[in-house]
């Protein structure tokens, strides 16, 4: 799912719940919603864990090769 379609399907407030869960600024939450900032590796690793997989990374950033990185032994290690 995309990160605007899980913000949306959430109540209001979703994106200062999510922004809180990972310790970033809802106005950075926005900006990764709008497009207008590319979501960091790290980021992605944290909006999936926040939101119980609902937002997978491969739907963050489809431009980076997330099988090869889930296979790794270093993948939970990533910050």
């Amino acid at each position: 799912m995309k990160l605007s379609a899980y913000l949306e399907r959430d109540c209001k407030g979703a994106a200062a719940r999510l922004a809180r869960r990972i310790g970033v600024t809802p106005v950075l939450i926005s900006q990764w919603r709008a497009g207008s900032r590319p979501i960091p590796v790290a980021r992605c690793l944290d909006i999936e864990r926040a939101t119980s997989g609902s937002v997978c990374c491969e739907d963050l950033r489809p431009d980076i090769d997330w099988s090869y990185l889930r296979v790794g032994k270093d993948f939970e290690a990533l910050p």
